[in-house]
Order: C-alpha cells, then sequence, then structure tokens
C-alpha cells in the first residue's frame, strides 16, 4: 500500500446482528464516505471500503482491480483463515480465470440446470414430507433449510451419503468468525484432501454426475486439471451449501414477517421469479465484505485516488440498497418495477457460477412449500427466532413454523 500519509482507517468489525435488520454502519459509509479506509477483525493494515452501486460495479468489472494480486498478502478480512485457495477460481484474473469460466460453464448450462430441476424437486418434496410428518410446530431451518442445498449439490456431484454431515461440518467451521486459525485451516484442507482424492475418483471412471460434466469439458483441447478440477468442486460445494442454506430461512423469515407481501405473493404467483429476485437484493444475507482485490495502478474513484497495491474491499449489501438506484431501498417490494440487476451474486468477472442452480433451487422451493402450506406462518413471535453469530452468514438458528 501506499506509504504517504494517510487519514486514520475506521475499524470495522461489522458485527451487527439484529435479525436482518441492515447494517447502520455500511448505511452510514455508503451514505458519507462511500469510498472510505477501514481496518478489520483479521489481516494487517487498511483496505479501501467502496459501498456505492455505480462504484461497487466498476471496481468488479475493471482490470485494474486484481484479486490474484492479493495472493500471499494478510489483507483485511472477516475470518481468520482466508476462505478461498490460492488456486480457486475466485482468486484468478483473466486469462486464466476466463479460460476457467468457460469450461466450468457447461455445468451450469440452462439445459444441465433444466436436466437437474427433476432431482432438485423430488429432494424439495421428500423435505417437505418429513415437515409433515413431523408436525407443528416444525423448524424449517433444521429440517429443511440446512438439508436442502447440501442434499441437493451432493446428489448431483455424486458425493456419498456418509461424507456430507463431514463436509457441512468443515464448511461451517472454515466460514466461522470465531474458530481460530488452527481450526478454520485445517477445515479447509481436510476438504481439499477430500475433494482432491474423489475427483481423481471421478476423472478415472465418470458417470453423469456434474464433477463428471466438469472433468470431461473441453474448451478446444483445453480440460480443467487435476487440482483445478479438485478446487472448483470444492467452491461449488462451499458456495452451493452457504448461500441457499441461510437464505432459505431468511426468505421465509422475510416473507413471514411481511404478510402483505406474502398475500401478493400467494394471490399472483406469477410474481415468484422477480419476487424471489427482489428478497436476494432486499435481504443481508452475510457480514461485511467477502475478497479483497488490488489496485494495480492509481484509479481515481468517488473522488478519490486509489494507489497502486492498495487493497479494495467492495460492499454488494450497501450496493443493493443504494437510493440513487433503487426507490425506496429499504422497502421489500415483489412487485418493484425494471429492478436494477442487485449484486447478491456479484457481477462481472466473478459472478457465481452456480447462480442459476441457487436461483432455481429458492424458485422451486418457494413455490412448493407454499402450495403444500396454504396457512404457513411463524409459530413463535418475531422477536422470538434466534440468530446466529459464529460465521460471517446471517440466518435464523431456527424458524419454528405452524400451518
Amino acid at each position: 500500500m501506499t506509504t504517504e500519509t494517510q487519514p486514520r482507517a475506521r475499524h470495522c468489525p461489522f458485527g451487527h446482528l439484529e435479525a436482518l435488520e441492515f447494517d447502520p454502519l455500511l448505511r452510514q459509509l455508503r451514505d458519507e464516505e462511500p469510498v472510505t479506509r477501514i481496518s478489520m477483525s483479521h489481516g494487517q493494515g487498511w483496505a479501501w471500503l467502496v459501498t456505492r452501486y455505480d462504484d461497487v460495479r466498476t471496481v468488479v468489472t475493471d482490470h485494474r482491480f486484481s484479486r490474484a494480486a492479493g495472493i500471499g498478502r494478510d489483507l483485511p478480512r472477516m475470518t481468520p483463515e482466508p476462505i478461498a485457495q490460492a488456486e480457486a477460481v475466485n482468486l484468478m484474473d483473466p486469462p486464466g480465470h476466463t479460460r476457467l469460466r468457460r469450461l466450468v460453464a457447461q455445468g451450469f448450462t440452462a439445459a444441465q440446470i433444466e436436466r437437474m430441476t427433476p432431482r432438485i424437486r423430488a429432494v424439495v418434496a421428500r423435505l417437505l414430507d418429513d415437515i409433515g410428518a413431523h408436525g407443528a410446530p416444525a423448524d424449517f431451518a433444521r429440517l429443511f433449510a440446512a438439508r436442502l442445498p447440501l442434499t441437493t449439490i451432493c446428489e448431483i456431484m455424486a458425493i456419498p451419503d456418509g461424507d456430507q454431515r463431514r463436509l457441512r461440518d468443515l464448511v461451517v467451521t472454515l466460514m466461522s468468525t470465531g474458530a481460530g486459525p488452527g481450526p478454520t485451516r485445517e477445515a479447509k484442507a481436510a476438504l481439499r484432501a477430500y475433494f482432491l482424492e474423489l475427483t481423481a475418483r471421478r476423472r478415472a471412471r465418470p458417470g453423469d454426475d456434474l464433477i463428471s460434466t466438469l472433468a470431461l469439458a473441453r474448451d478446444g483441447d483445453e480440460l480443467l486439471g487435476d487440482t483445478e478440477l479438485a478446487v472448483m468442486s470444492m467452491v461449488l460445494t462451499i458456495s452451493g451449501h452457504d448461500t441457499s442454506t441461510y437464505q432459505l430461512s431468511n426468505i421465509l423469515y422475510t416473507l413471514l414477517t411481511h404478510p402483505e407481501q406474502l398475500a401478493l405473493l400467494r394471490a399472483r404467483p406469477s410474481l415468484l421469479e422477480p419476487a424471489v429476485e427482489e428478497l436476494l437484493r432486499f435481504i443481508p444475507f452475510r457480514r461485511g465484505v467477502g475478497i479483497a482485490r488490488i489496485a494495480t495502478e492509481d484509479v481515481e474513484l468517488g473522488g478519490v485516488t486509489i494507489h497502486a497495491g492498495d487493497a479494495v474491499h467492495v460492499s454488494y449489501l450497501a450496493a443493493n440498497r443504494d437510493p440513487d438506484v433503487y426507490q425506496n431501498p429499504d422497502q421489500l417490494d415483489l412487485q418493484r418495477y425494471r429492478p436494477a440487476t442487485h449484486l447478491t451474486f456479484g457481477h462481472g468477472t466473478h459472478y457465481c457460477a452456480g447462480a442459476s442452480l441457487a436461483r432455481a433451487e429458492l424458485r422451486l422451493s418457494l413455490e412448493a412449500l407454499l402450495a403444500r402450506f396454504p396457512a404457513l406462518r411463524l409459530a413463535v413471535p418475531p422477536e422470538e427466532v434466534p440468530w446466529h453469530a459464529g460465521s460471517i452468514w446471517r440466518y435464523p438458528e431456527r424458524l419454528p413454523i405452524t400451518w
């Protein structure tokens, strides 16, 4: 980073945990200091934080901001141990990233998602049967949200049932903000070792699963390398588990605490797809920020000079609530007219590879849930729902429902 005299960085623990209330610190920074220096609970030094929608999109699409340039640096972050593997696609820059994304995209085409849809529907139906058999009140977080995404991604990847609980425990440890560097480092190593072995077996004896599809994917003469295949499978498992798991409970909680919007969705099922997009925009599904980028040359942004070598974080959460882009951004509006593209799955080079799968899971789950339980409601007052506080994610620890 530049060594010239700078104003003091603001320490940002990003610890606001009032249910799904938007973090007032992020709102303040976006409105008052949209490009500002921050320090965080882990990592060394400071980084810029960019919070306005247009500025965020600039950073994540401008080749002068590099994720790969941050490899090996102890950058400010949320977790004790950096989450991403050094070889992972989410730390690559073009052209290497472009090649890898073209290969990975073959596993998430519209045709592939259509082929996966019956499996997702079957898992959804089975879990709703379990809820019905359990009887009211039932914990949606435990009986459905914690099971669907991991079960789905594991079925799609043909990961053995006996391995799924261990994989979930490792993923949860890796995303923890308080487990300490030792356990998180061990969890990352264990996940890497597991997928190196699994993908080697799948490459030798391919089937009709997603890992086999990726192993056989070609871009001209190019194939994914052995380590690339293993790390990509690991990334997809983590992201396929986390985002959908926590958003399922968050979405249901949000709808059940906005009864007028839920009634609108029940009355107009055609709103389902835009409703999912509005819910994804509205819900602050995580805390703080993700992976930093490094400026490779001086860049003027928002009236500030970011110098070559400076670390830069962006907040998709703050951008999703930018009043210059969304009218009444703090209001949930399932009929929002022509909403700007939200940034929950990222944007540009590092847009989430599995976004189409996550959308399918959320849409199919919500559709089936509302059809199965037409009188669905919370079984406790909203203030009695307990919220998770131990990782970068925000979600109900338990979500008791009745019907």
